[in-house]
Order: C-alpha cells, then structure tokens, then sequence
C-alpha cells in the first residue's frame, strides 16, 4: 500500500540541519519502501537552522556582515534577504551561538550580544525596514543589553559613569540608567517580528537564568547573579517603557535577548515554530497526510514548550494523522511527549553516527508503517 509521508523534524544540534536530517529519514524509507510518496519539511523553531529553512522555503539570498562574536571574536555572519530583499532574516545563534564557544569558554557572565547588535545596526543602515530576528541557542544571558548598546544605547552605572565594555549578563546589576542618544537612523520605522525558540519568560523558575544558564556554563551561584540581574534589567526596561515584560512567554528565548526591542522599538514576539510553521504551509502538508515523522535531538520536558516536535505532534493530533518522532536521546519530561506522538525511537550513537543511524531507524520505521496505520 503506497502512504503518502511527511517528514518534518528539526536539526540535531552539533550533528546535522535539519535539511540533511530530512533526507537522511525520507533515505531510509525509501530503501524499505520506495513506493511511498514522501514530503520533506525540514523545520525550526527560531533557533540554530532558522534561516536556512526559511530561506529553503520561501527563496531569498545571504549576504555577509562582519561582527562580534559572543566573547568579543570576530565572525562572519550571513543575512538573508527574503520577500524581494525587503525582510532580513538575522538568526542570532549565528552570531552569539553557544556553539560558537569551545564548552570549556562558556561564560554567560561575559558572554554578549554585542555583535548581534551590529548586525542589526548595519541592515538598519542599509535602508531595510522589516526585520525578523530568529531567538534561540545563544551562549548568553544579558538581556539583550549588549546587542541594545551597539544600537547606540548608553548604559550608566550608579555614579553616572558610562559602562564603554560590551555587556554580559554579569554587568546587567551595574545598569541604573539608560540613555538611547546614537541609535540607527530609521529605527523608530523599523517592524521587528522577533521568533522565540521557547515559551518560557525571562523571569523566575522558569526563566532564562534558572533553566538555560547551566547549559550556557553557568554554577549555582551565577544562576542566581544572573536571575538577579535580569530582573533588574527588566525593571529598568520596564519603568522606561511603561510596559510589563518580566511575565511574558518567549521573552526567556537567547537569554532575554528580545526585551529592549520590545520596550523602545516596533517589536512583536511570537513562537518560532508557529511563524516556520505557517512559511511552510506545515498544517495543509500535515492534513493530506496518512502518517508524520518529526524529531530532534534530544526529547525532554522543553520539546513541548515551542519547540518543533511538540508543535508537529500537536498539530498531527489534532489532524488525526498518526505521528512518530525519531530522536538522539531523551532526558527528564520526555514521557509528557506521548500525548502527541504514537512512538518514538531513539538513535542512542555518537554524534557523528546521527546521518547513519536516523536512515537505520527509518528503515526500522518503514517496517513497521502496518503497525502504526
């Protein structure tokens, strides 16, 4: 019996993007089951791999900018340009990744969004008006208050002197007042539409400090500086804007990279994978299909919180088309994905194995398609 396949997962971080994860699943079907018809989705959910399934998606072309990287290096930073070169696309795990840190430099009391900052000045500068700024996998947790600073923000400390460092996460206590006196000419023009990998606030137990700082190098008593520090940089945001941001989900996304933005700029915030999601027309895919196969690296208690496979599960549910996820590892919480996937199996190889492996199980997959229909 022929099936008519949807293959929608995420990239497998430090392994492969999600473009190659596609193609190593729909591989591996095929080689069970060459006569199925296979769609290929890769997704995102506005963190690392953003921009090349947008740009796969919808057309568009990179141009280069020159940058600061999370710990003051220089980077290359690709831009795309989409919608006849009327919307830049900035991903800023590309400029301030974790993955652009060697694990034993992780620092998120240094680390900044300088460069981000840059970047964004610079397609301002270029005569652009719509940005889409993709938020996830960032090595930092400042707030934004690096990238708002390369934006032409002057940030003072309790004696009125100006703080000339680029910002981390552990200078965010220092910050008493703020003075926007160079920014980009343009900006107050400029739509923002800021994609946020995850729904967790910037604040509290489940804040960018108590839940992403420990992966991003962060002990115990640098979560605590860090939680103290964001809501101090919120409370500053907050009382020159006049607006509540602490509270508001995805604004935890990059270390609360999008506060400034959304406190003195034309900004909304909204889940990355529903904006990827509507680009590919994921929900007409989903509906014509007869079974989905998702899946990311690693299955936890956050892949219902915005991210791809909880989002793909739900909406196959709601479908009625039975779903499959294909996953690295699972960690804590990953039992709470059952209620949106029929099975999950696990590849549990070596990173470098993933391409090898994602078409052994999909294989495995295609075997059992009786069992799962």
């Amino acid at each position: 019996m022929t099936m008519r396949i949807v293959v929608a997962p995420d990239s497998f971080k430090d392994a492969l993007g999600a473009t190659a994860v596609a193609a190593a699943i729909a591989d591996g079907l095929q080689r069970r089951r060459g006569s199925h018809e296979i769609i290929c989705i890769p997704m995102a959910d506005g963190g690392e791999g953003t921009l090349e399934v947008l740009l796969g998606a919808v057309g568009g072309r990179r141009q280069r900018v020159a940058a600061t990287g999370p710990l003051g290096e220089p980077v290359d930073v690709a831009v795309g340009l989409i919608h006849q070169a009327s919307t830049a696309v900035i991903e800023s795990a590309l400029v301030c990744g974790y993955g652009l840190v060697p694990k034993d430099r992780r620092n998120p009391l240094r680390a900044t969004t300088y460069g981000l900052g840059q970047v964004i000045r610079s397609t301002i500068e270029a005569g652009l008006e719509e940005i889409l700024l993709t938020l996830g996998g960032s090595a930092t947790v400042d707030g934004g208050a690096g990238m708002i600073q390369a934006l032409g923000m002057t940030c003072l400390d309790e004696s009125g002197r100006v703080i000339r460092a680029h910002i981390g996460g552990g200078d965010l206590l220092r910050i008493r007042r703020i003075v926007w006196d160079t920014p980009p000419e343009g900006i107050e023009h400029v739509q923002f539409t800021i994609a946020s990998d995850v729904l967790n606030p910037v604040c509290g137990p489940r804040g960018a400090a108590r839940v992403f700082a420990p992966q991003k190098g962060a002990d115990a008593s640098m979560v605590d500086m860090l939680e103290r520090g964001l809501s101090h940089w919120a409370e500053v945001l907050e009382g020159v804007s006049g607006q509540s941001l602490r509270d508001e989900p995805g604004t935890g996304a990059a270390g609360g990279t999008a506060l400034p933005l959304l406190a003195l700029c034309r900004a909304t915030l909204r889940p990355g994978v529903d904006l990827v999601s509507e680009t590919v027309d994921l929900a007409h895919h989903v509906g014509a299909a007869e079974l989905v196969i998702t899946g990311e690296g690693r299955l936890d208690q956050q892949s219902m919180m915005g991210k791809v496979v909880g989002a793909v599960g739900r909406m196959s549910k709601a479908a009625g088309v039975p779903c499959v996820g294909i996953v690295g590892a699972v960690g804590e919480g990953a039992d709470t994905c059952m209620e949106v996937l029929d099975r999950v199996y696990t590849l549990d190889c070596p990173v470098e194995q993933t391409q090898l492996r994602l078409g052994e199980v999909a294989e495995r997959v295609a075997a059992e398609l009786e069992g799962i229909t």
